[in-house]
């Protein structure tokens, strides 16, 4: 296994990677200073390396690298996250310590599920989207393409969240948000456009 990008993120990534006694092979990062992050080797071409996880958070450079390259993409799932057998996750995404993922709920591809998080029944969660820890998703919530929500928020049952939006940390989203927003608050109110 190859990861691109050698930051804190790749080090839960190798973290859950070890915990699944899956090999890593090695760092692929774009900064010439890094040369080796927890003891593995960081080069700084990407040449094909597969299978690859894309471990950079910021949700709008991991869908840039993702359509530049072309590279056979890994799922990594921590052993203790529970992932319902009726549940989906995408190509590169990522599932970290203790989080859940209920019954029918769709995690699209290059996600973040981060730790602790909770998505639960039939969610669908859409590409490139970051679960922030300890966010709970209820049932049958939609969370937009690229968007993130932060740590600790909470989006209640049937609600949509819009493609690259922030919901910010500790919210409470009792409505629909749209597209391209900044959204913070319990209860959650909408404070800026950000796209």
């Amino acid at each position: 296994m190859f990861l691109y990008g050698a930051s804190g993120h790749a080090k839960v990534i190798i973290d859950i990677l070890n915990a699944n006694g899956i090999k890593i092979e090695g760092l692929v990062d774009d900064n010439p200073e890094i040369t080796d992050l927890l003891g593995y080797p960081v080069s700084h071409q990407y040449t094909g390396h597969s299978p690859l996880i894309i471990s950079i958070g910021n949700n709008t450079i991991r869908k840039m690298i993702a359509e530049k390259i072309s590279a056979d993409f890994a799922t990594a799932i921590h052993p203790t996250a529970v992932i319902s057998p009726a549940a989906t996750v995408g190509d590169g995404s990522v599932v970290m310590q203790g989080a859940i993922v209920q019954s029918c709920a769709k995690i699209g591809k290059h996600c973040i599920i981060n730790t602790g998080a909770s998505v639960d029944h039939e969610c669908i969660i859409e590409d490139y989207v970051h679960v922030s820890p300890h966010a709970t998703l209820c049932g049958n919530v939609h969370v937009g393409e690229g968007s993130w929500i932060a740590a600790g928020s909470v989006i209640l049952p049937g609600i949509k969240i819009g493609k690259w939006s922030v919901i910010g940390a500790g919210s409470v989203v009792s409505k629909n948000i749209p597209d391209g927003v900044l959204a913070v608050g319990n209860r959650c109110k909408i404070i800026k456009k950000i796209q």
